[in-house]
């Protein structure tokens, strides 16, 4: 196949995503940097461009921010979700920096920190619920992440469950590939859930709380601070990129484990290595499989130069599995201790939670752990989606 075919394939073949890994390494090693022939996209999946790419600061989100979102790779026409104000994970410096700046003086590493009893009181609860045996993603995967957003933003515990789903509408504007109909369910969503935003903004103004959402309202630099849009269309990155991000790791975090039973057996014998196996998921088989960037200069790539108003697309599973960072690297092994992954992304748009899923996962393998001893995988049903990739279903015995 050709480069731009094993593209379409790993974006439009439920077999693909399935296991997408075969044809990124083909990919990795045939055509590590190539231009597709349909929409003009560059395509990188070396770690080493995939990184310098993400970092260089000739490398941005476009400019027109009339429409944003990923570019749809085949080259068909795609109808982005209608949104007045965009969040960071849109805007290039300096408007990224300034309002980066202003969210990360609300969300500190020992905000997050302090959520850790909560997330072990939580999954317990939802351990209870699966009694050992059912739909991972629906009982705990699903629910735990956007319950622990949710107390982290400060949304009333009555207003959870319908929240919930309205969220996982909105990652559809994530993906390179959506329907007209995914489009339409995220705009929905979108509209319902900024008009509850912006009616919880009123109740946090008059009575502030110890929670993300008041911290939002209150950060200010001098005289700068949020406006209201700027609040809830961040507010809505949180939920979207933290929320199904971690639900999925979560699921994979037992499916290779499952599938790795002298990794597991590791792990029992070492409680230790529980953040060093929450890495290697990450490298190995991450939620966020692509990133994305354009180019407002000529950037140098090897021998290769990418013109100024290009579309670049980053292959950040592919890149994790690079030998040249990562010896063996189609080995799940948790005693790695030189992962280096993209997970995150990496440059001025890391991934602003990335402290908050390491602390989900690393959590939730614990108290698998201590519960149990034997851990196997059914039924998997698999989302028809690249970006945020993962499982829908996983059936599950935990003994």
């Amino acid at each position: 196949m050709t480069p731009d075919d094993l593209l379409m394939t790993l974006i439009g073949d439920p077999s693909a995503i399935a296991d997408p890994y075969p044809l990124y390494r083909q990919l990795r090693e045939t055509a590590p940097l190539f231009q597709t022939q349909t929409s003009g996209t560059w395509v990188i999946s070396g770690f080493e461009n995939a990184r310098n790419l993400l970092r260089d600061p000739r490398c941005g989100s476009p400019p027109d921010q009339s429409s944003v979102g990923p570019v749809s790779i085949d080259g068909s026409p795609r109808r982005e979700v209608d949104q007045d104000t965009v969040s960071m994970l849109f805007l290039n410096p300096p408007d990224h920096t300034r309002i980066r700046g202003l969210v990360s003086r609300a969300f500190t590493p020992r905000r997050v920190e302090r959520l850790r009893p909560e997330v072990a009181a939580m999954t317990d609860v939802l351990l209870d619920e699966l009694d050992g045996s059912g739909d991972f993603v629906d009982v705990v995967a699903f629910p735990l992440p956007a319950n622990v957003i949710s107390e982290l933003v400060g949304v009333p515990r009555a207003d959870r469950d319908w929240l919930r789903p309205l969220v996982a509408d909105l990652t559809a504007s994530l993906e390179p590939v959506s329907t007209p109909e995914e489009i339409d369910r995220a705009e929905a969503a979108s509209l319902q859930v900024r008009e509850y935003l912006s009616e919880l903004i009123k109740v946090r103004r008059a009575d502030p709380l110890d929670d993300l959402l008041t911290g939002l309202i209150q950060a200010s630099d001098g005289e700068d601070r949020l406006s209201e849009d700027e609040v809830i269309s961040n507010v809505l990155l949180i939920y979207a990129a933290g929320f199904e991000t971690t639900t999925q790791l979560l699921s994979n975090m037992v499916r290779a484990l499952a599938a790795h039973p002298d990794q597991l057996q590791l792990l029992r014998n070492d409680h230790s290595l529980i953040p060093a196996a929450v890495e290697e998921v990450l490298r190995y088989d991450p939620p966020v499989q692509v990133d994305g960037r354009y180019t407002f200069a000529d950037v140098e790539v090897g021998d290769i130069t990418i013109p100024a108003g290009s579309t670049t697309l980053m292959l950040l599973a592919a890149a994790n599995r690079d030998p040249f960072v990562c010896a063996d690297p189609d080995r799940f092994n948790i005693t790695r201790s030189d992962t280096q992954l993209l997970s995150f992304g990496s440059g001025i748009h890391y991934c602003l939670g990335a402290a908050l899923a390491r602390l989900e996962g690393q959590v939730v393998l614990e108290r698998l752990l201590s519960r149990y001893q034997s851990w196997s995988v059914g039924e998997e049903v698999w989302r028809p989606r690249i970006t945020i990739r993962g499982v829908e279903r996983l059936v599950v015995e935990l003994q």
